[in-house]
């Protein structure tokens, strides 16, 4: 292959050396005045920049750029990059893929999840000791445990001063190589908040209440939020630990949030925020891009000839659902072996929400998971019969889900009768996720 062609197929117009390389990258720093440092597997041109005077750039300033082939450098980038405006700081990662680049908003998490945490440690228990091994930790999240609250839930967020020094933590606490208080902990990026837009919050009249005792009733909340102004408060919901109150009115929300605020219930300290609505605009389908296969049309009540009818359902072990934006039938794909429990292996409690969604296999898990992560009530199975022609049982679903935070209820159920309860509730999750 000629010296051009394999310049082109790797990206770059021309080849360099390891010195055309060094020389050209020195005479941008001449030229710009940046600084250039590598470390930690990265290099990072400027941060500040020259002459900068005052903070760094806010949270939102920085995107991510992906697939930069692997033979260049920022002597290339950085002209196409300063296109855009002035650049406050590059960093160049080590290891790169060819092909074409891919540009996306930068996440800028500045938060961790640390899982496995010893029930009885105290929040100043565990921000001393994630003090001890990381850098630039600002504050430690820690949520108590439902029916005592003594003991927190067995896992914590941690929050960093900055997207680096959550990224060198979270290297810093790779599982086995740190063992707080002689136990393994699990470590990984939180969730991203939901970033609602600032006119939609003006206009939420819904507090989310937090630290509830399960004891507490929706009756005994309501009656505590009205104390400081009665008659203001429309409803509440209340799920387990945490609650939803509703006001008539906006300003009476913002009022109550205020006072109630750190407020002692049944003996339980109460937090107290704003609720953040959930725009069902990008919701499951949008989720997973979608797609919906011609199967799972065929399984949930879509005609699949040209008159009208359908096929049957076949065995119910042919339930399936196309929900990971590919064009097979199915659940998304994953391994589902069994693997033998050695004598001294160690077990470590956790949450079914800190999964990641390709470990389940089922769409009622899939449901009951994109309605936690949503912030909306549990959905709720109501079961119905009718007997067929045949003198068997058929059973169908109804499912409610509950949009708390913006007042609103939806109910889902499939045109189709299965002949176990397993089936039915399964049927009704696909078409819920469906049509959501």
């Amino acid at each position: 292959m000629h010296e051009e062609n394999k310049a082109a197929a790797n990206g770059c117009g021309k080849i360099r050396s390891g010195a055309q390389n060094g020389a050209a990258l020195l005479a941008l720093m001449e030229k710009t005045g940046y600084s250039m440092v590598q470390q930690n597997g990265q290099r990072k041109f400027g941060g500040p920049p020259p002459g900068w005077a005052g903070p760094p750039p806010p949270h939102g300033c920085e995107v991510f750029v992906g697939k930069i082939p692997r033979d260049m450098y920022e002597d290339e980038l950085v002209p196409v990059f300063e296109r855009a405006g002035k650049i406050y700081e590059l960093r160049l990662m080590m290891e790169f893929s060819g092909k074409f680049i891919g540009v996306c908003v930068s996440l800028d998490n500045c938060r961790l999840f640390i899982g496995a945490i010893p029930k009885d440690k105290k929040k100043e228990e565990i921000l001393n000791e994630m003090k001890k091994v990381t850098e630039g930790v600002v504050d430690v999240i820690v949520y108590p445990n439902a029916t005592d609250k003594t003991k927190n839930r067995g896992f914590a967020f941690v929050e960093y001063e900055s997207h680096r020094a959550a990224a060198m933590a979270r290297r810093r606490l790779i599982p086995g190589t740190f063992q707080p208080w002689g136990h393994t902990i699990q470590v990984d990026w939180a969730d991203p908040e939901k970033i609602v837009d600032e006119e939609t919050m003006q206009r939420v009249k819904v507090l989310y209440v937090r630290n509830l005792m399960i004891s507490t009733t929706e009756d005994k909340i309501k009656a505590e939020f009205n104390k400081f102004k009665p008659g203001v408060v429309e409803r509440v919901k209340k799920l387990k630990d945490y609650a939803f109150v509703h006001f008539y009115h906006r300003e009476d929300a913002v009022a109550a949030m205020s006072v109630m605020n750190g407020k002692c219930i049944d003996g339980a300290s109460i937090e107290v925020t704003l609720a953040k609505p959930v725009n069902k605009e990008s919701s499951w389908k949008q989720h997973f891009n979608g797609h919906i296969s011609p199967s799972s049309e065929n399984l949930l009540g879509f005609p699949n000839r040209e008159d009208g009818t359908q096929k049957s359902l076949g065995k119910p072990a042919s339930l399936s659902v196309h929900l990971n934006g590919q064009h097979s039938p199915g659940l998304p794909e994953i391994e589902r072996s069994t693997y033998p429990i050695f004598p001294g292996i160690k077990l470590t409690p956790i949450s079914m929400y800190s999964l990641k969604l390709s470990h389940f296999s089922s769409a009622v898990m899939h449901l009951d998971y994109f309605c936690h992560k949503n912030s909306w009530a549990p959905p709720e199975y109501c079961l119905y019969s009718t007997t067929g022609q045949d003198g068997k049982i058929l059973l169908v679903y109804k499912v409610f889900i509950s949009s708390i935070a913006d007042d609103s209820q939806s109910y889902f159920m499939p045109e189709k009768l299965c002949t176990t309860v397993e089936d039915a509730k399964e049927l009704a999750a696909q078409f819920t996720l469906l049509h959501l």
